[in-house]
């Protein structure tokens, strides 16, 4: 509490006796402020002590009224907010909470406490970013060492690379530092080492095991890095010694629905929101697990608990949108267009309300407004990622380069012989969820989501790779080893085994970016099936530019680049087909539409199963499904869908013209100018 001076002396020794009164005796204090507020009953520090001391007892609603009534007598006093947005998170109202922390901040920039307060509820939120930006202000306004001040002053300016030349400069003199380490582990996060960080905060756990805040850092990165078993033990830890922590708790919530354990994941963000009620972005993350557990109408109920609120919050109206299945109603459509006219409203929520429009005007079949807004929200998305067309063509062709048919000749019996996996690749929005659906309904076969360890090997490879001036992993493999090979698709196995729930012996990996790593699931995995699920190139690629993906698709937000996206994948299929013959097995989503079980059959026999009825009757797979699809693919196809994009063909002359011939003959593939392979042999 900060003392506003009065010039009794009276006053101020009972003032006195109240602060003195209040850590052990809270009714006294209350009494003792009550006794003050009869004679003075504006008196600042006796209302602030007052509504303390309520709060102390429990008395939330009065603290509260008290606390209110006097951030209207002073407003501009810095601590009436902090303690106003204490309150309000112990009441669980978050939204409220950081309003009041944010006001603080705004009155004394300088205030460690409040800082901190606005990193604990971006924390408790799943928002890392903001976390580390607010817990970087408080160190800079709490630590003592001018060095680390100097470092965390340019964190919070964002020179980060002044930031880290000054840790490292001080670790180099402190290497047992472990504030600079964790902090330098933030440096690398913000750059995208997310192994160095990874590495710094292990070594930062191993000094000092009881720096939580660095293990919170840790469980985070860990969950950026999708090592879901490895944040399940992190936040384990940190509940030990604080099970009512909310952010743990909404951390290990998150990290128990990537591993599909979705009752567990419910159960958990249904006990934090019951304490903590006003937290719109836990509501949202709730939302996403009831829709991937099928639980559709509380999911949207979740999802406008969350706008409820938090009005402005763009990403919650796109989640409703992206049900597939969910219409706005005209009052949504307003309020919509009540944030999108805020010159204010941040390009995150900007771009998200678009998108969501875009679902809604779509579903009103006014396509040329729908199509406005999808053009707008894509737009501004493609402003702030990171995305050369270019740079793509040059990596596949080298894809084409390097792997042969001689090179896979060269390295037979390289790898694991197991065939659990069975790979759905290709592009988004091309049927794969469709696939996995009808696959995962047969009795052998246990759908799963886009896994991530394949990209996670990639990474590995890539960091391990000595040509510093190499764009892509590649170069790594023709030097590979067969024990190499083996170890990594052992590695592959072992670490999706935490996705498999059943017995099934085949399990589905449906990452569709893993098209450009056929070559190296061939060197691990020789025996797993490959399908490419492929979609006429104006509705897939169209589908894909009305989709606001959460990350690792920065190439759909432009017409030109997805067209040209899409041209390289048949062009690199295409050069597979030919390396690899037999190996592949493709299905275009008109087929599969259009004669259904035909195409089921030819999918099971490709996969070595017996046909199986229930592959037929897909929609009544009650399974979690977690992507855009998952209310599409749990009704029997329909063929509308197919042909929906010529509502919007005006608008797509741009992606016709960067597809040219891969729209012309689709479905056949044109013949691509030959690469010219060069692969290094074994043995040279």
């Amino acid at each position: 509490m900060s003392a506003v001076p009065d010039s009794s002396s009276g006053l101020e020794a009972a003032l006195s006796q109240a602060a003195r009164l209040l850590a052990e005796e809270p009714r006294l204090a209350e009494d003792q402020t009550a006794e003050i507020l009869k004679v003075l009953p504006e008196q600042p520090n006796a209302l602030l002590l007052n509504a303390l001391a309520k709060a102390k007892q429990g008395q939330l609603a009065p603290a509260e009224s008290v606390l209110k009534r006097l951030s209207m007598l002073r407003p501009q006093w810095y601590a009436v907010h902090l303690e106003l947005g204490q309150l309000y998170r112990r009441m669980g109202l978050g939204d409220k909470a950081l309003a009041a922390l944010q006001e603080s901040v705004a009155l004394k920039p300088d205030s460690p406490k409040a800082w901190l307060a606005i990193a604990d509820i971006h924390s408790a939120n799943g928002d890392a970013t903001a976390a580390d930006a607010a817990y970087a202000m408080q160190l800079r306004h709490s630590d003592s060492n001018p060095r680390l001040l100097a470092a965390a002053a340019a964190m919070c300016e964002n020179a980060i690379p002044v930031a880290e030349r000054a840790l490292k400069d001080y670790l180099n003199e402190n290497p047992t530092d472990v504030a600079a380490i964790r902090m330098l582990a933030e440096v690398a996060a913000r750059l995208g080492r997310d192994q160095d960080a990874e590495l710094l905060l292990e070594r930062c756990l191993e000094l000092s095991p009881g720096f939580n805040f660095a293990r919170q850092n840790y469980a985070y990165i860990l969950n950026r890095n999708n090592r879901f078993a490895k944040v399940l033990e992190q936040t384990e830890i940190l509940l030990k010694g604080d099970p009512r922590n909310m952010s743990y708790r909404n951390l290990k919530a998150v990290a128990l629905g990537k591993i599909g354990d979705f009752d567990a994941a419910i159960a958990l963000y249904e006990e934090v929101l019951a304490e903590h009620p006003g937290y719109s972005r836990i509501w949202h993350s709730y939302g996403h697990t009831l829709k991937t557990a099928g639980r559709t109408d509380e999911a949207v109920a979740a999802y406008r608990r969350s706008i409820s609120i938090e009005p402005h919050y763009g990403e919650a109206y796109w989640s409703l949108a992206n049900l597939k299945t969910f219409v706005f109603t005209d009052a949504d459509v307003a309020a919509i267009e009540v944030q999108l006219a805020r010159p204010d409203l941040a390009d995150e929520d900007r771009f998200h309300f678009d998108f969501a429009l875009g679902k809604a005007l779509e579903d009103r079949r006014d396509y040329e407004q729908s199509f406005r807004h999808y053009d707008s929200g894509n737009g501004l998305r493609r402003t702030l990622i990171q995305y050369s067309a270019d740079r793509n063509t040059l990596k596949l062709r080298q894809n084409q380069r390097l792997f042969d048919a001689a090179f896979f000749r060269e390295r037979s019996g390289f790898g694991v012989a197991d065939a659990d996996p069975i790979f759905i690749l290709g592009m988004p929005r091309a049927g794969s969820t469709l696939l996995e659906q009808i696959l995962s309904s047969h009795s052998q076969v246990e759908g799963t989501m886009e896994l991530p360890d394949i990209i996670a090997v990639t990474k590995d490879l890539y960091r391990r790779q000595t040509d510093t001036a190499s764009a892509t992993y590649y170069p790594m493999l023709p030097a590979m080893s067969a024990q190499q090979a083996t170890a990594y698709g052992r590695r592959y196995l072992d670490n999706t085994r935490i996705q498999r729930r059943t017995a099934a012996p085949f399990f589905i990996d449906k990452m569709p970016n893993n098209y450009a790593h056929i070559a190296l699931i061939r060197l691990m995995l020789p025996n797993a099936k490959i399908i490419d699920a492929r979609r006429h190139p104006l509705a897939c690629c169209f589908s894909n530019f009305k989709q606001h993906f959460a990350r690792g698709q920065n190439f759909s937000y432009s017409l030109d680049d997805m067209g040209r996206y899409y041209r390289d994948y048949v062009e690199l299929m295409a050069h597979f087909d030919e390396a690899l013959p037999g190996r592949i097995h493709r299905v275009h989503y008109e087929s599969m539409v259009e004669d259904t079980e035909n195409e089921v059959r030819r999918l099971l026999a490709y996969c070595g199963l017996p046909f199986e009825a229930g592959c037929l009757r897909f929609f009544e797979n009650d399974r979690p499904v977690r992507t855009a699809s998952s209310e599409q693919v749990r009704r029997p196809i329909y063929k509308e869908g197919v042909d929906h994009w010529r509502h919007f063909e005006t608008w797509l002359g741009p992606l016709k013209d960067a597809l040219g011939p891969v729209l012309e003959q689709y479905p056949e593939v044109p013949v691509f100018q030959k690469t010219v392979v060069h692969h290094q042999r074994k043995g040279e």
